[in-house]
């Protein structure tokens, strides 16, 4: 407790001595200031991915549209985190956005997963992590270990450390439930206009939203380790499409609370990542008296493969995760790849349970 409590004390110090303005930047006044932050860059290329799609190029191209169409409004001031390809320290993506006193802090990112996991989300800072959301808050926030002088800047903070993450969370109450509004309205924009598979709006303890004074959000646009949505993601036509829901997005949420209107937060479907301990979950695509090899050219390209013998018959699995959420993203490859009856079964301990029990759990 005394520990968590001696950061809870650093972070109060360092977020007050954030609020001070230098001389030769002065704070926007008159206008809606939002701050637009492209994810990683410079030495930081943000998450691996094999298809060769680079998240900090692909994030920063998206800032720059959306950027680009906010400024032609003449009561918007936009101001970039970076507007190259250079390494921004996290505390000074926020010290930025604190300085101008931004009225919105919108943090742009790519997803990844070792599985063809798709689709958007956005996060706002929240307690309320699951397993899932706390992974995603400590890879978001290692990038902190890149910087020179972390140790000294982020003291008592540990990225790995769960008493941390949820320190975070703290002194971004207030702003909940604006951030909670326009993360609905993003991932609304996305399904409806785009036609993107959702993800939803999701909370997890991100440094780079946490340490900021107003509503703020990171969004994931997709998963650059997909296939399908990597491509669409490092095209033009998706940056495109991508970029004008969140131009969308934000002018709504301006002209919401302009006219005073906040989405309730127990109106917005804040979702929980899917994950189940003890549990691992497969993709079942078929079963055959054959006992094929597992290999790729095998099963159409699918991977992370597995058979089980039952009498005569093999049955023949793909993915192994305890993310049902994984599950399902694997299961649609396996259909896309042709296995229209393939369905997701569940393990305890190596033995099959049945899948409706452990969902209701």
């Amino acid at each position: 407790m005394y520990k968590l409590s001696s950061f809870l004390l650093v972070v109060y110090v360092f977020v007050l001595s954030s609020f001070t303005l230098s001389d030769n930047t002065p704070p926007v006044t008159g206008k809606f200031v939002i701050v637009l932050d492209a994810g990683h860059g410079g030495h930081d290329p943000g998450r691996p991915t094999s298809l060769g799609y680079t998240e900090k190029e692909i994030a920063l191209k998206i800032v720059l549209q959306v950027g680009k169409e906010l400024e032609k409004n003449p009561n918007i001031k936009v101001i970039y985190a970076r507007k190259s390809d250079v390494f921004v320290k996290l505390r000074e993506r926020a010290r930025i956005a604190n300085k101008a006193d931004a009225d919105l802090f919108v943090s742009i990112h790519c997803n990844a997963h070792h599985t063809q996991a798709s689709g958007t989300e956005t996060f706002v800072v929240g307690v309320g992590n699951t397993n899932r959301n706390l992974d995603i808050a400590k890879e978001e926030n290692e990038v902190i270990f890149l910087e020179d002088d972390y140790e000294e800047n982020y003291e008592g903070f540990d990225p790995n450390s769960p008493a941390s993450i949820i320190g975070l969370t703290l002194m971004q109450e207030e702003y909940v439930d604006q951030s909670i509004m326009l993360a609905n309205l993003i991932e609304t924009n996305f399904s409806k206009l785009n036609k993107r598979k959702s993800r939803g709006v999701k909370q997890a303890s991100l440094w780079v939203m946490h340490n900021t004074y107003m509503p703020s959000v990171l969004i994931e646009t997709g998963f650059i380790t997909n296939k399908k949505e990597g491509a669409y993601l490092n095209s033009k036509a998706g940056q495109h499409q991508i970029s004008s829901s969140i131009v969308k997005s934000i002018l709504e949420y301006k002209n919401n609370v302009e006219k005073g209107s906040v989405i309730p937060k127990n109106e917005v479907a804040i979702l929980e990542a899917s994950i189940y301990d003890g549990i691992v979950f497969k993709v079942q695509l078929a079963a055959s008296s054959k006992d094929l090899a597992l290999k790729s050219y095998n099963f159409k390209g699918l991977t992370e493969l597995s058979k089980v013998k039952q009498g005569k018959l093999y049955k023949y699995f793909s993915g192994h995760t305890n993310d049902y959420t994984v599950a399902q993203d694997i299961k649609a490859k396996a259909v896309d790849k042709g296995y229209t009856t393939s369905f997701v079964v569940a393990y305890k301990d190596g033995v099959k349970v049945p899948l409706s029990e452990v969902l209701k759990k």
